[in-house]
């Protein structure tokens, strides 16, 4: 028992242990410094880089560099408007685009981005880039890599306790008892937090990209184009790390004129 009530105060304290989130105002689980992250994150995107067929010098990875900036010039308006002007300090950006079919795109924490050639078709031009570019610095600024790493802990915890009670309460059945714990807080836990990072960067990346000037009816129209190339191919939402390729298109529909008024604020209007 006493090791159980040290693993629930070990879990009251990352819980308690929170940022706040500059897009949205609200308190976010974060145990571990982006200081103490990024370094380990940078290394990972090297060896990444090392390991891959990184593209250099097209015209794809210029549009790639130059858009990546752009969407973080507008990130760094917003967040100096909005009283966070140091908030980026120790962010290391650099965009690289990188051959292979898959039809996906990344962010490291702390600004390391990868845009696979395979997506390229889907965003079509550069303002599907810019839709897909902000969605993925979105994931950076809001931190949700350190997010997803204390929930990790948090769950492996509550495994650890899981173990200990059925050990004690029902030891005939702990395999069972951890088997069910593993499915409950996955289904029931890990996988809806995932999706509501992705439909949080869905909405911050929007806001990015009409900042940085391109109408983000685009990003609709990304996820429309997503939808009908993978149509019949992605599993049940409640299954998935990411919300339905149709829940993300009413999502972002509903946001546009939160995504304009926001880009108005810094004279940027759209028709």
């Amino acid at each position: 028992m006493k090791t159980l009530l040290k693993s629930l105060i070990v879990i009251g304290i990352l819980v308690v242990s929170c940022a706040k989130n500059p897009f949205t105002g609200k308190s976010t689980m974060a145990f571990k410094k982006n200081s103490d992250i990024f370094p380990a994150a940078f290394q990972q995107y090297n060896q990444f880089l090392s390991e891959n067929k990184v593209v250099k010098g097209t015209s794809d990875a210029k549009r790639i560099e130059t858009i990546g900036m752009k969407i973080k010039a507008a990130s760094e308006r917003y967040l100096t408007a909005n009283g966070y002007s140091d908030y980026l300090n120790d962010y290391k950006w650099e965009y690289n685009l990188v051959d292979s079919k898959e039809v996906n795109a990344w962010c490291m924490p702390g600004g390391k981005i990868v845009f696979y050639t395979g997506i390229l078709p889907v965003c079509k031009d550069d303002a599907g880039i810019a839709a897909v570019m902000g969605h993925e610095v979105a994931h950076a600024l809001a931190n949700h890599g350190q997010q997803r790493m204390s929930a990790g802990l948090i769950q492996q915890f509550g495994a650890i306790g899981t173990a200990l009670a059925a050990e004690k309460y029902l030891p005939k059945y702990q395999n069972e008892a951890m088997q069910a714990y593993g499915a409950a807080s996955t289904v029931g836990g890990m996988l809806p937090f995932s999706r509501a990072h992705e439909s949080e960067a869905d909405m911050i990346g929007l806001t990015l990209m009409a900042i940085a000037g391109y109408d983000p009816i685009n990003a609709v129209k990304v996820w429309e184009r997503m939808s009908a190339q993978s149509e019949g191919k992605a599993p049940p939402e409640f299954l998935s790390t990411h919300p339905s390729n149709q829940t993300r298109i009413d999502e972002l529909t509903a946001l546009l004129p939160q995504a304009k008024a926001e880009a108005a604020k810094f004279g940027v209007t759209f028709k």
